[in-house]
């Protein structure tokens, strides 16, 4: 793991201790399940990135911006949660999910417990990212477990070859295979190196010829509809986008780009 990985998820884990127990009757907000089409979009929201610093002023009114994304036809919403190097909270993703009943809304974050699952699903996530780095098998099978009993999604997230193997592993399970077949396990490539920060482009198309037979997302990076129509190219079903969109003055129209760009791409 990584020295930047390993500082988030020693803070995670202390967040995940102070978490009070989560009772069942606690996990009763609307569950929305994603709708995939030929190529799409998660949008994300994020106050700041680690890698390029301050993405949006302490005006920014996430739900306004979630609105834009969801008329531009992003699939999901992908919310920044952490908050020492992100300037994420919770109260983000609840907000945003009880803005927009009809799109769903993923935890995006550095989780290492089952019950920040839960949190995620007690605040209206219809989702959650987990990193493969970040967890044993045995955690992730856990964290796999508890999204899957609350009936969200996952996008499950590779760094390398190692990363994406442990991932295709998985779908060995028939109750996994057929989960990646629905659209409720995705496998993603994140080309930004959690060591330095550094995007390294070149890998989303370097591990193509691995990508499992399932809907698989490229990750960070990617700015342009012509990126969107490269990646469709290479095998990707869904592109998360983040600091291109809190940067662009027309995120709605940069999501419409993306996506009509990566579906004449698979058309092709």
């Amino acid at each position: 793991m990584s020295d930047f990985l390993q500082q988030m998820a020693t803070l995670s884990a202390e967040r995940a201790a102070a978490t009070g127990r989560i009772s069942a009757s606690e996990l009763d907000k609307p569950l929305v399940p994603l709708q995939l089409g030929v190529f799409d979009i998660i949008a994300e929201i994020k106050g700041r990135s680690p890698a390029e610093g301050a993405l949006a002023g302490a005006d920014l009114d996430r739900r306004e911006q979630a609105q834009l994304y969801a008329q531009g036809g992003a699939a999901a919403i992908s919310v920044l949660t952490e908050p020492s190097r992100f300037d994420g909270a919770l109260e983000h993703l609840e907000a945003v999910a009880a803005s927009l009943p009809g799109t769903p809304v993923m935890r995006k974050d550095f989780l290492v417990e089952p019950v920040q699952v839960l949190e995620a699903r007690k605040a209206g996530a219809s989702g959650v990212l987990l990193i493969t780095a970040m967890l044993s098998d045995d955690k992730l099978r856990a964290m796999l477990d508890a999204a899957f009993e609350f009936g969200m999604f996952v996008l499950l997230e590779a760094f390398d070859e190692n990363d994406l193997s442990r991932s295709i592993v998985l779908l060995e399970n028939p109750a996994d295979r057929d989960r990646a077949a629905a659209g409720n396990l995705l496998i993603g490539v994140n080309t930004r190196n959690l060591r330095t920060l550094d995007v390294h482009a070149a890998r989303l198309q370097r591990l193509a010829p691995l990508l499992p037979d399932a809907r698989c997302v490229a990750e960070s990076g990617l700015k342009t509809a012509d990126d969107a129509a490269a990646v469709a190219g290479w095998g990707y079903s869904l592109a998360l986008v983040g600091s291109a969109l809190m940067r662009s003055k027309d995120p709605a129209g940069l999501v419409r780009d993306m996506r009509a760009a990566g579906s004449a791409r698979v058309a092709a």
